[in-house]
């Protein structure tokens, strides 16, 4: 017991250290995991075996997260992804497949160990790129939606890998197999006593086995526990789902991932989705971290340091090669820009699901074990150097040619009132506007969105609205109003920088993310900044007190005046805010705002105090409170 909690506080603490860390570097979470298990690992020797049981372990985060993808997605939602999902994913799978082959074959590896080494490294690492993607808001661009199609792609198609393996183990092998499953389990021993076809039929019979269970088994088992009405049950039976599964799964040599990934795609139209998924999610979380940990812990530097320079070449050869495939794919497929460059550097590692095919291929005497050691060292470093490639991404970006995507549309009309951006508070504004007869010049950078509105007869230019060429075009130097409704924070402040150093004289109406990106963009010479959320919450806050005891006139006088309230009290926190400075650490910030709500509430519940009392007046200093 002591050993474990030393080595638990051990883990704990590099995952604190070093994850902020990599993170405030702009290095991304999963880079300081596997870091931080590199430190106390290979580094300071800190963990030996215990990394190797650790993985183990921490194996439960990716099976954890396989689920929560599954539930995620339904039949429709397949469906409607088909094309990527199968001409995408499909061709990344077969190209590569076929290309690492080739390699294998040149460097003098046999066949089957040469096909075995194609499907192990044709994978990507969903725990990486999905985390990232994530992390960096990357998941709704067209990189980000292709690169997550072929990945689910890939974890499907580790089904078929993982039954179709046997097939290429050498005549013989299976009986080496026999005499090491000696003192194993009776199960496993029968198992691997079966022929390749028998391992095959089993295979298919649990994935068709978790399929039955989850439409006949597990959905009225929820309804049973349900009446329970303990939340602890719930979480109980959530992590009985897992688990059970992840159990059947190894106990018939297959990966518990791919089959609580099928019970998340059975579950995903499930009543019970939204508590599975909120009772999965903090586990997953964690046990993520310990995987990435393990990762980096387990990396063996001896086999590296015995020819450093092969491996390194190894690793720079499969990244190099795959986001060769993936750019080209990406460029058949219609992706753009740094669409492309994500899709291409995304996805040019190796995954978690490589790692249990190598040790599966190795099992089987499909690789030697000298092979294995390298290949599992060349999949780590891959995944090793991940986040980096994600950088590079960014970099690359930035001096992306705007010519290489379709050429700006030319702009024909010039109107007082200028929209750059229409995603949703764009389309909504420019629909009131067009609607109450006035004409508006739509600018957006997403081709589909562009063509989406002219569909439904609302015209719309395609081009870049921070460029300040198009912004002469559309007529900037003569507009009235210029509306900045763009998804990305710093393009919003440069683009109102620009406009306001531009025109002194034109008024700019921009949304903003927050209330720290109010005190950016009023810096930057914004005359009317509108919170995204802010108007929303406060109709929210509005029916809660409705429904409380207050009456609809109550309730709407409250709104109003703490909308009022609030917008005073922007201009007043603006004067205390630090760039750069969390407001946490900002004492003047807090105290102004400490004193400013308790200013607020006693005014709010003076106001609805008066107004029970029958006198029919607001409070004096509401009176003269202005909107600012």
């Amino acid at each position: 017991m002591e050993n474990f909690l030393l080595q638990a506080t051990l883990y704990l603490t590099a995952m604190v250290v070093a994850v902020p860390l990599a993170t405030r570097l702009g290095l991304g979470s999963v880079l300081g995991y596997l870091l931080a298990g590199i430190i106390i690992g290979p580094i300071f020797g800190f963990v030996a075996d215990e990394a190797h049981d650790l993985q183990h372990f921490a194996e439960f985060g990716v099976v954890m997260m396989l689920f929560l993808i599954g539930l995620e997605m339904n039949p429709r939602a397949l469906w409607s992804m088909r094309d990527k999902l199968i001409g995408l994913g499909g061709l990344q799978l077969l190209i590569t497949i076929a290309a690492v082959a080739a390699v294998a074959l040149a460097v003098g590896q046999p066949p089957r160990a040469a096909i075995a080494l194609g499907g192990i490294l044709a994978l990507s690492s969903t725990a990486i790129v999905m985390q990232t993607l994530n992390e960096k808001r990357l998941m709704q661009t067209a990189g980000g939606r292709s690169g997550f199609a072929v990945l689910l792609m890939q974890d499907i198609a580790v089904i078929p890998m993982l039954a179709l393996l046997p097939l290429l183990a050498l005549p013989g092998a299976r009986e080496l197999a026999r005499g090491d499953m000696a003192g194993h389990s009776f199960a496993a021993q029968w198992l691997d006593a079966l022929p390749a076809w028998g391992m095959t039929l089993i295979t298919f019979g649990a994935v068709g086995l978790i399929v039955m269970a989850g439409h006949f088994l597990i959905q009225p088992l929820f309804r049973f526990v349900q009446a329970s009405r303990l939340p602890e049950v719930h979480t109980a039976v959530a992590l009985m789902i897992v688990v059970g599964i992840a159990s059947l799964m190894n106990l018939v040599g297959l990966s518990p991932a791919l089959g609580t990934f099928l019970a998340g795609l059975v579950l995903a139209d499930s009543e019970f989705k939204h508590e599975l998924e909120a009772n999965v999610e903090p586990f997953k979380g964690l046990l993520m971290g310990l995987f990435f940990i393990a990762v980096g812990a387990g990396i063996d530097l001896k086999v590296f340091f015995a020819g450093p320079l092969k491996i390194i070449a190894l690793v720079v050869a499969l990244v190099a090669l795959k986001s060769a495939i993936l750019y080209v794919l990406g460029r058949l497929f219609g992706l753009r820009g740094s669409d492309r460059w994500l899709f291409a550097f995304g996805l040019a590692q190796a995954g978690e699901f490589s790692l249990v095919l190598v040790s599966f291929a190795t099992a089987q005497r499909i690789l030697p074990p000298a092979v294995a050691e390298k290949v599992l060292l060349v999949i780590a470093l891959s995944m090793l150097i991940s986040p980096v490639l994600f950088l590079l991404h960014e970099r690359l970006s930035k001096r992306v040619d705007p010519g290489v995507g379709p050429d700006p549309d030319t702009v024909d009309e010039h109107h007082p009132i200028i929209i750059a951006g229409a995603g949703r508070f764009g389309q909504v504004v420019n629909r009131m506007v067009t609607m109450s007869g006035f004409a508006t010049t739509v600018i957006d950078s997403d081709l589909p969105t562009v063509q989406r509105l002219r569909t439904f007869g609302f015209k719309a230019y395609y081009g870049d609205p921070t460029r300040p060429q198009l912004l002469a075009a559309a007529g900037l130097s003569k507009a009235r109003v210029l509306v900045v409704a763009l998804d990305d924070k710093k393009a919003t402040t440069e683009l109102v920088a620009y406009a306001r150093s531009t025109r002194p004289d034109l008024h700019i109406i921009t949304r903003a993310r927050d209330r720290y990106h109010v005190y950016d963009l009023y810096a930057a010479g914004a005359n009317d900044i509108v919170r995204e959320m802010f108007d929303g919450s406060c109709r929210a806050g509005r029916y809660v007190l409705e429904n409380v005891g207050l009456s609809a006139y109550e309730a709407h006088e409250l709104e109003r005046m703490f909308w009022k309230l609030d917008r005073s009290s922007v201009r007043d926190l603006a004067e205390v805010w630090q760039p750069g400075v969390p407001v946490e650490r900002n004492r003047a910030y807090v105290d102004r705002l400490k004193e400013l709500n308790a200013v607020f509430e006693s005014q709010m519940t003076s106001h609805i105090a008066e107004r029970r009392r029958g006198d029919g007046k607001a409070p004096q200093d509401a009176d003269v409170i202005e909107e600012g």
